[in-house]
């Protein structure tokens, strides 16, 4: 089995109203997310050798209206796998 570090410095969202607690909220629905998806193996070769990479570009999200942080984190999760799992 092959370890992953996955370290996110800055996650931007533009347009995006957060209540109040709802940022813990995303983070742990991201984490949790984007483990799920990384344990199933899919990433992208040039990765598997290991380093580091300074931007991953995402796909763009579609929201459904009034979308909960859990939905929100989940959605963006995707995304960044995505990203990396080219």
């Amino acid at each position: 089995m092959t370890d992953i570090v996955l370290y996110i410095d800055r996650l931007v969202l533009d347009g995006i109203p957060l209540a109040h607690g709802d940022s813990r909220v995303l983070h742990a629905a991201v984490e949790q997310e984007l483990s799920r998806l990384l344990a199933t193996g899919v990433i992208a070769p040039a990765l598997l050798a290991g380093g580091a990479v300074p931007r991953v570009t995402a796909p763009s999200i579609a929201l459904p209206s009034a979308a909960s942080a859990t939905v929100l984190g989940q959605r963006i999760a995707a995304a960044v796998h995505g990203g990396i799992g080219r």
